[in-house]
């Protein structure tokens, strides 16, 4: 099995992050890939950065994932997530999805941990959009940047801790850290902390390799269905083949 790890950011030291933890969780056997984005934002911290992101995960996912068997979105917001369903015919998970779910079946409370307070917002629509608002007991940030995670790595994990520390207080019974810099954090800090320390990477890396063993088939009608074979101006080849590839009838 192989799968394809997305990470749109610019960022190569989040990747080999993303990877590190990637392995730790991959089963024996399989593959991984790992990708980082080649134009766009340096690291995705607002919604208009995660919009010009989307296009760079589609260009990403066109040109690597033909031979994998799933991909994972490396991206703490999910970016492109159904885009990428609608386009590809493997399947395809969010980091963060992922570890919503994942802690949706642990506990009946959890808490998200993320970088800096202007995100919050972001992540509580992404819980809304999972259908799990009223599972998650609150979102916590650490006044710290990605950058910090590789710079000041002893700083951030303490904040990282003291902030899990104060949601597991507040009732949270599970905590997801939301974050791509953060993957590979929770095998370090789950020591000192009561109750499960989530990763989004290892979340989706198991998820993904069950939905590809199961062989689920990808729906021909619908709203992930394929998009039709419309043609697309202005983007990279694979890109513009992979959206012009025709639209399968139902009975096909």
């Amino acid at each position: 099995m192989k799968i394809l790890l997305v990470n749109p950011n610019l960022t190569q030291a989040v990747t080999d992050r993303v990877l590190q933890a990637a392995q730790a969780a991959a089963r024996p056997g399989t593959e991984l890939l790992a990708v980082t984005g080649s134009f766009g934002p340096q690291v995705i911290g607002s919604r208009a950065e995660n919009a010009l992101a989307a296009h760079g995960v589609l260009d990403l996912v066109a040109r690597h994932a033909p031979g994998c068997d799933a991909v994972v979105l490396a991206v703490s917001l999910d970016t492109a997530l159904w885009a990428c369903r609608e386009l590809l015919d493997i399947p395809v998970v969010g980091m963060t999805e992922a570890g919503l779910w994942t802690a949706a079946m642990l506990a009946p409370r959890f808490g998200l941990l993320t970088y800096g307070q202007r995100l919050v917002p972001v992540y509580r629509e992404l819980v809304e959009a999972a259908g799990l608002g009223s599972r998650l007991a609150a979102i916590g940030a650490v006044d710290m940047t990605p950058e910090q995670t590789f710079s000041e790595p002893d700083r951030v994990q303490a904040a990282v801790l003291a902030e899990a520390q104060r949601l597991v207080d507040g009732g949270a019974e599970a905590v997801l850290l939301a974050g791509a810099a953060m993957a590979a954090m929770a095998p370090l800090l789950q020591p000192a902390l009561a109750v499960p320390l989530l990763d989004g990477v290892r979340c989706a890396v198991g998820l993904a390799e069950t939905l590809a063993h199961q062989g689920w088939m990808k729906p021909r009608v619908g709203s992930v269905s394929a998009t039709g074979g419309r043609q697309a101006h202005g983007i990279s080849p694979a890109l513009a083949a992979l959206m012009a590839r025709p639209h399968r009838p139902p009975h096909a």
